[in-house]
């Protein structure tokens, strides 16, 4: 019996395990809705507790605005704040890092110079081709087209042919380029004086800086740039970040190369210039070069050269000539800065404004050697027998500012055919002619050693038997006045200064020329008889 209870309560023991491990449903469905109570309820509290701590967190926000005044912010807000700010320094090399990378995305297909010097730009493909630019070391362009070992390029404003061996691109090109972007002067002007010093008044101008030259910015002053050449005007160009580009041939260069087949006189004076390739005394002379002038020769004779000089085409004896690498190491040395009229007439004022006086005009068939260059101005050497200055304006472009070498000029000697012997006059022009290329000498009175304007007429006219005193406007008061359409070779032509007083002296030798002691720089001279405004016209030989 006791083992059937015990048997029994096992049993009953077991059956209540099971029946504790299977959930009756009616006990589910009042857990569940006891923990949706619970859950509501606690939500409440939750709801009201943080509403509590809300009002209380703004009432103590609240009383400490009142204390400082400061205006409530979100939490986002809060830790914007909260980031440190840019330094001035970090914030200006942000903006440098972005200048430099917007500088080389500029460029599509960059090229960079890699070369010793500089690389050529060529007008066509090839070794051949006209050199029209120069690539510096560290230069960029770019690239156009590729062409076998030339690629066409533009940089700087020049458009032409590299030599591809000595450029890089693509990626490495941009990489390296980066290193050498740098604030920059960049021209817009056509020229642009470069000054010692930063001011018009007492610096000298020691170069020029050509349209689109780039130059790395030293210093920025008011009104001016410095560079390592000097100061520029800041008017007249932009800085910005840039690379350096092409840059056009330095000018004497430039001179030499609007020659072809250049060729330079080697005479000491004048080199005739004939209708013919032939001698034939003076019948047919039509030009002659001065000493050291520049011509382009169109053909090759036996012994003689055709060329083309000035507004002057005929026969030269090449003897008397240099051609080659010779003439262009001639050239080099005599290119001097000139001042190259595009007009007809132009007018010359005292001072380097249009408010001052005008007191000549100088004509297009002269050039005229610059003394001094100003920004819109320039002055020119006329004579120096007067302390006036002359100044001509190169803001309308009637005038060319740039190195050239001397060339032909018309000369018809003075012959009377119907006579077996020169005339009186012709000879006076024939033995004033045997002296040019001497010196000049302020009151000088050898027309070998050296003599002025007065004297150089005083002692041609002296060999004659005419008397003339040692003063241009003394001599200016001599014989009778004559118009320039009645002047005849041996007259004397004189010119004036900006008060109107005569001092300056020439001879007229027909053919439109004069023969003058015109200065320290040019000598003894052949010159256009307008090369400046006449004053007055004078036959002094009495016929």
């Amino acid at each position: 019996m006791l083992d059937d209870n015990k048997d029994y309560m096992v049993r009953l023991s077991r059956a209540r395990r099971k029946r504790n491990r299977q959930i009756d449903p009616r006990y589910l469905l009042l857990a569940v809705c006891g923990a949706v109570v619970i859950g509501v309820l606690g939500a409440g509290i939750h709801l009201v507790r943080s509403r509590s701590e809300a009002v209380s967190g703004q009432e103590k926000q609240e009383g400490e605005e009142s204390e400082t005044g400061g205006e409530s912010v979100s939490e986002s807000e809060s830790q914007d704040l909260e980031e440190p700010a840019l330094s001035p320094e970090e914030l200006a090399a942000q903006q440098e890092a972005q200048a430099i990378q917007a500088v080389l995305d500029s460029y599509t297909n960059l090229g960079l110079i890699q070369v010793e010097g500089y690389l050529n730009i060529r007008e066509t493909p090839g070794n051949d081709g006209k050199i029209i630019g120069k690539l510096q070391q560290y230069s960029v362009c770019e690239i156009l087209e590729e062409n076998g070992e030339w690629d066409h390029i533009t940089s700087g404003g020049i458009e032409g042919y590299i030599y591809n061996q000595f450029v890089i691109t693509g990626q490495e090109a941009k990489e390296t380029a980066r290193s050498y972007v740098a604030r920059r002067a960049i021209v817009k002007a056509d020229k642009l004086n470069i000054r010692t010093e930063p001011n018009t008044e007492t610096s000298e101008v020691v170069g020029q800086a050509l349209q689109n030259e780039r130059y790395e910015v030293i210093d920025e002053l008011e009104g001016w740039v410095q560079i390592e050449e000097g100061y520029v005007s800041a008017e007249f160009v932009e800085v910005t970040y840039a690379l350096n580009e092409a840059r056009k041939l330095d000018l004497v260069a430039m001179a030499i190369d609007r020659y072809e087949n250049l060729v330079i006189s080697k005479v000491d004076n004048y080199l005739n210039i004939r209708s013919t390739p032939e001698e034939d005394g003076y019948k047919n002379v039509i030009g002659k070069m001065p000493s050291k002038a520049a011509g382009e020769i169109l053909e090759t004779l036996d012994g003689w050269y055709k060329i083309k000089s000035g507004n002057i085409t005929g026969y030269i004896s090449a003897q008397y000539t240099a051609t080659g690498q010779t003439a262009k190491d001639i050239a080099m040395e005599e290119a001097e800065l000139m001042a190259v009229v595009n007009t007809d007439m132009l007018n010359v004022r005292t001072e380097p404004s249009t408010e001052s006086t005008i007191w000549t005009q100088i004509s297009k068939e002269e050039r005229y050697p610059v003394v001094e260059q100003l920004d819109g101005w320039v002055q020119i050497e006329l004579d120096t027998e007067d302390s006036d200055k002359a100044y001509i304006s190169t803001r309308d472009n009637n005038v060319e500012v740039r190195y050239a070498l001397a060339e032909a000029i018309k000369f018809s000697p003075v012959e009377e055919a119907a006579q077996a012997s020169m005339s009186r006059r012709s000879q006076i022009v024939n033995y004033a002619l045997k002296f040019v290329g001497n010196p000049y000498v302020w009151g000088g009175t050898s027309l070998t050693n050296g003599v002025d304007c007065s004297g150089f007429t005083m002692q041609i006219l002296k060999e004659f038997g005419v008397s003339l005193p040692h003063y241009s406007g003394s001599q200016a008061k001599m014989g009778k006045s004559v118009s320039s359409s009645e002047m005849r070779p041996g007259d004397l032509i004189f010119y004036a200064n900006s008060r109107g007083v005569v001092n300056h002296v020439a001879m007229y030798i027909g053919n439109g020329q004069i023969v003058h002691a015109a200065s320290k720089r040019s000598g003894i001279k052949i010159s256009t008889w307008n090369y400046r405004s006449p004053k007055t016209i004078r036959n002094v030989l009495g016929d």
